[in-house]
């Protein structure tokens, strides 16, 4: 048992996705996993263990940003041995062309400046998604018939930034597809511990445009996003 999780030896599959809500992680969990239980409510961060497809998965939360995530994923990569994480959150697009409820596949990440990712500067900075993970996701949104973009994502640290939208200027110019808090430390600590990493976004809002959805629809939004994470994990 760590410190931020009571789950045992044991509770997680060597695959786990990992929602940044815990309402998401439950809804998750009871609607797409057979005899879901749940192996943590340490703190509110709800984490499940069932069945898709007759093998294990888990989905666990992690809370928002660099420093809440990288105390599960941690955990979950030390303590418990998992193999496999798959971050399944939401982000912002960064340009027009990425519409609300599509999905964004991260192929690559950069902080959003000079600045950004001090948390985790211990980690490989050059590190990405796994290759075959990225392969399947690729594949499979394309065969279900699933709106979705892949390439560069945007990692930032501060939700609430002084300069506003002028903030992402240079990683707009670089070709930055959308942001999230959690990507770079996701693709970092899994390249440490030698683990499987990849990051499939649900696009909320669009920086550019200020169109945004209402949280209130964010359950059904997830769907496509979990069906295809879960469909990964599987193969």
């Amino acid at each position: 048992m760590t410190p931020h999780n009571e789950a045992g030896k044991g509770d997680y599959a060597e695959t786990v996705l990992l929602p940044g809500d815990p309402q998401r992680a439950e809804w998750m969990a009871e609607t797409f996993l057979e005899a879901p239980r749940c192996v943590n409510r340490r703190r509110g961060a709800l984490g499940f263990t069932g069945l898709f497809r007759g093998r294990p998965v888990s989905i666990q939360s992690t809370g928002i940003g660099v420093s809440s995530f990288l105390i599960y994923a941690h955990e979950l990569l030390d303590f418990h041995r998992v193999k496999t994480l798959i971050r399944t959150g939401t982000c912002g697009a960064l340009t027009a062309e990425v519409g609300l409820r599509s999905l964004v596949i991260s192929q690559s990440v950069r902080g959003e400046s000079a600045g950004s990712g001090q948390v985790y500067g211990l980690y490989d900075a050059a590190a990405g998604p796994d290759p075959a993970l990225l392969a399947r996701a690729l594949a499979r949104a394309g065969e279900l018939g699933i709106e979705h973009y892949a390439g560069l994502t945007a990692c930032s640290d501060l939700f609430y930034h002084p300069e506003g939208r002028a903030r992402f200027a240079k990683v707009q110019a670089e070709g930055a597809l959308a942001v999230d808090m959690e990507t770079s430390a996701l693709y970092r600590i899994a390249s440490h511990f030698g683990a499987r990493a990849l990051s499939i976004l649900s696009v909320v809002d669009n920086v550019v445009t200020g169109e945004q959805t209402d949280y209130s629809e964010r359950q059904a939004l997830f769907t496509d996003m979990t069906r295809l994470a879960l469909d990964v994990a599987s193969a």
